[in-house]
């Protein structure tokens, strides 16, 4: 359904363009959302669906690599101007898991973190190195001062709340209080506001349902997306939901798309 007068961001880890472009330009032409994150493209620079997307209205910047990962920023009717391909001092340089573009007066952030599992390991490591750097760049995007938004992937579930089960993830890099929850919480402590949590008190809001045992159906869903705004956005916040009935479609991915509505300035 296509939404209102305001703006909507919305974030989506459609976990691989290649079987779910359709799908994809279904719901950009259902929503007519203005500013699309979109994380693990699964998809080189030179396989990104520029005609495709093109021809749907909108114009794009992306970061892409084969098999894995992959980050991108859609914009409709504008063209987002490029301000960083990559996070700065990543620890692996060689994955695709950030991109930065100013559109229409915001700087937007697509972010894809690292899953982290199995931990501890190398992978965790990765992790924890990431977000830190990550962590680092977010409070020098507050410190200039004009209208931010950080949306995408964070592969973290940030209170008991967010996950269907929470004992059975204690010990999930999902989920470890002391590192990836902290660092989660280290964020809002910056200045961040959660929009979802902001908008949605007293109920969880699931943009993530696991293929295995019907966990979409048992509602048996984590919180793993996240939209976080700078204290210019937050003031303009109307509304957050997420698109429940695209993890029902076929060949769906695992995610659906998580959203934000903004008054218009």
């Amino acid at each position: 359904m296509r939404h209102g007068s305001g703006v909507r961001i919305a974030t989506y880890n459609i976990n691989g363009t290649n079987g779910r472009l359709e799908t994809l330009l279904a719901w950009l032409d259902d929503t007519q959302s203005d500013i699309v994150c979109l994380q693990d493209l699964k998809a080189p620079q030179a396989k990104f669906p520029e005609r495709q997307l093109k021809e749907a209205g909108y114009a794009y910047v992306w970061h892409g690599q084969s098999r894995w990962n992959g980050v991108a920023i859609l914009s409709r009717g504008s063209e987002p101007v490029l301000t960083r391909r990559g996070l700065p001092r990543d620890p692996d340089p060689s994955q695709c898991r950030y991109i930065e573009a100013a559109v229409n007066g915001v700087l937007v952030g697509c972010l894809y973190v690292p899953n982290g599992n199995p931990a501890p390991g190398p992978k965790w490591d990765y992790k924890l190195e990431w977000l830190k750097q990550f962590t680092v760049h977010a409070k020098q995007l507050l410190a200039l001062d004009v209208p931010v938004i950080l949306a995408g992937d964070y592969n973290i579930i940030p209170a008991e709340h967010d996950v269907y089960n929470p004992d059975r993830w204690q010990d999930d890099a999902l989920f470890l209080p002391q590192h990836v929850r902290k660092a989660y919480a280290s964020l809002l402590k910056q200045g961040w506001c959660g929009a979802t949590a902001t908008i949605h008190t007293d109920k969880p809001v699931y943009p993530f349902w696991d293929y295995l045992r019907q966990a979409r159906e048992r509602s048996a869903g984590l919180r793993l997306d996240h939209l976080l705004l700078s204290h210019h956005l937050t003031a303009r916040l109307k509304d957050a939901g997420v698109d429940r009935d695209m993890r029902g479609r076929s060949k769906a991915s695992d995610h659906a798309p998580a959203w934000i509505d903004l008054a218009r300035e």
